[in-house]
């Protein structure tokens, strides 16, 4: 028997277990931290914005990717 750490919930995936919990958690903590470094150098919003999406998009693809390798499969 296989346990999932994520279901499918729409076009993504809810966490059901505490390894995609501390999986969510990491992730956001280097969203943070990729944010206070790149806010700390920027001049305006939209140099932040543009400075963090290299950092974010990549972290949440990541992120969606393990959520379809753990998760269960629906059918």
């Amino acid at each position: 028997m296989k346990y999932h750490w994520f279901i499918p919930f729409g076009w993504v995936y809810r966490r059901v277990a505490w390894q995609g919990y501390l999986l969510l958690m990491v992730a956001l903590g280097f969203c943070a931290q990729a944010f206070l470094a790149i806010d700390r150098n920027s001049h305006s919003a939209s140099d932040t914005l543009i400075g963090l999406f290299p950092f974010v998009a990549p972290m949440f693809i990541l992120l969606d990717w393990i959520g379809s390798k753990t998760s269960a499969r629906a059918g």
